[in-house]
C-alpha cells in the first residue's frame, strides 16, 4: 500500500467551546497537530452551541450528530460525549458505512458493546476504541523492558490510583457518573484505564477476585450544598493471576489523596519498575519511570531512549498527549494496513474484564477469565 494519502476527513461528536469536554481538551489539539487529519465538521447539543463551535473551529457545525456522519468528506466519525449515549451514535455511524473512534467506554456495558463490535464487523468498516494508555512512551518502554529480559521473570505487580474526581465534592457535569447505570465511574473508567496500561504490559489476567465499596454514599456537586447519592462504587480492589503466572494487586479509589495518586511496581526475578505519577487517571497522567536491575542496587528514574520519544507527534505532551499519540497510531495503521490500535472487538474484551470484575465483587467468587 502506498506511503501517502490524503488526509483522513475527521467529525467530532461532543466538541463544544462553550462547554468544553474531553473532545475540545484532547481530540481537537490534536487533529490541528497532526498533518495525516483534517477536521471537516463537529456537532454538539444544541444550536447556539453550534454556531459558538462554527465561530471557534472554523468548520461546520450541527446540533444534529446524524447531519455530520451524513458529510461526504467526513471518512472518520470521532463519538466523544457521555456513555450513555455511545451506543445510539456509533451505531449510526457504522450504518453510514463510516470509520469509527468511540471513546472508552464502548457502551454502559458488555452487552452495548458486544452488539456495536458485531455492527462493526457487518459493516466492514476500521474502528478504533479510545484506550490512550498503552500509548504513553513510559508504558511502551516498560513493557519492551520486560519482554527483553531485563527483569528475568515477573513474579507480581501492584497499582494503587486515584480517581481523580470522585471525592468529597463532584464537577456538576460529572455528577451523573455517581449513578452505576451511567456506566462511567472509577471503575469503568478510572480502573479500566489502568488495567489497560497493566495489561498492554504484562498480559491479560487469568483469574479475578475482587471488592468494592461505595465510600462516600452521597457526594457534594461542585461548590454547592447539593448532594447526589452515589450508587457507582468508589474504592475498587482487584486481585488475580495473570496469562505467565504472576500476581497482581490494584486498588483505585475515589478522590485525590494528599501525595502521589499513581503508583505502579513490577516486580521480577532480576529487576523492578515503577511507574508512577501525581496525577492518578493513567491515561492522561505525566508519568515517570524508575527501574533498576541486575547488580544496580537501587532504582533511579530512566531516561526514554530516543526510540521512545514521540517522532510524528513530537509536540505531545500535557493533558491530550496519548490521543494525540494514538492519532497518530490511527494514521499509521490506515496507511499500512497494520492494526496496532485497539479496535471494537478489543474493547469487548476488556468490558468483558470489566464484567468479571463486577461479578467477583458482587458474588465473592473468583472469576476465571477465557
Amino acid at each position: 500500500m502506498s506511503q501517502t494519502r490524503a488526509p483522513i476527513g475527521v467529525g467530532v461528536i461532543g466538541a463544544s467551546p462553550r462547554n468544553p469536554g474531553w473532545a475540545m481538551a484532547a481530540h481537537i489539539p490534536a487533529l490541528r497537530a497532526l498533518p495525516g487529519f483534517a477536521l471537516r465538521a463537529v456537532a454538539t447539543s444544541s444550536p447556539a452551541s453550534a454556531a459558538a463551535a462554527t465561530e471557534a473551529l472554523g468548520v461546520p457545525a450541527y446540533d444534529n450528530a446524524q447531519a455530520l456522519i451524513d458529510q461526504a468528506d467526513v471518512d472518520l466519525v470521532v463519538v466523544a460525549v457521555k456513555v450513555a449515549d455511545h451506543y445510539a451514535l456509533t451505531k449510526a455511524a457504522l450504518a453510514a458505512g463510516k470509520m469509527v473512534l468511540t471513546e472508552w467506554p464502548l457502551g454502559v456495558d458488555l452487552a452495548q458493546a458486544e452488539a456495536l463490535a458485531a455492527l462493526a464487523q457487518a459493516a466492514g468498516v476500521r474502528t478504533f476504541i479510545g484506550l490512550q494508555a498503552r500509548f504513553a512512551p513510559q508504558v511502551r518502554y516498560a513493557r519492551d523492558l520486560i519482554a527483553s529480559g531485563a527483569l528475568g521473570r515477573v513474579l507480581s505487580t501492584s497499582l494503587v490510583g486515584s480517581g481523580m474526581i470522585w471525592g468529597d465534592a463532584i464537577p456538576p457535569n460529572f455528577a451523573y457518573t455517581l449513578d452505576h447505570r451511567a456506566g462511567a465511574g472509577v471503575g469503568p473508567v478510572a480502573l479500566l484505564h489502568a488495567l489497560e496500561a497493566l495489561t498492554f504490559t504484562l498480559g491479560d489476567f487469568r483469574t479475578i477476585d475482587a471488592t468494592s465499596a461505595i465510600g462516600r454514599p452521597r457526594v457534594r456537586v461542585g461548590d454547592t450544598e447539593e448532594t447526589v447519592e452515589a450508587s457507582s462504587p468508589d474504592h475498587i480492589a482487584v486481585s488475580g493471576i495473570l496469562a505467565d503466572g504472576a500476581v497482581a494487586s490494584v486498588l483505585y479509589r475515589g478522590g485525590a489523596v494528599r501525595g502521589p495518586n499513581l503508583r505502579w511496581e513490577i516486580n521480577g526475578t532480576q529487576g523492578d519498575l515503577a511507574i508512577t505519577a501525581e496525577f492518578g487517571n493513567f491515561q492522561v497522567a505525566d508519568l515517570k519511570i524508575e527501574g533498576a536491575w541486575g547488580e544496580t542496587p537501587r532504582m533511579s528514574e530512566l531516561a526514554l531512549p530516543a526510540a521512545y520519544r514521540d517522532g510524528e507527534a513530537g509536540a505531545a505532551e500535557g493533558f491530550g498527549a496519548n490521543t494525540l499519540r494514538a492519532y497518530a497510531a490511527i494514521a499509521h495503521d490506515l496507511t499500512t494496513g497494520e492494526v496496532t490500535v485497539p479496535d471494537f472487538a478489543y474493547a469487548v474484551r476488556r468490558h468483558q474484564l470489566l464484567a468479571a470484575i463486577e461479578r467477583a465483587a458482587r458474588d465473592g467468587v473468583r472469576q476465571e477469565i477465557a
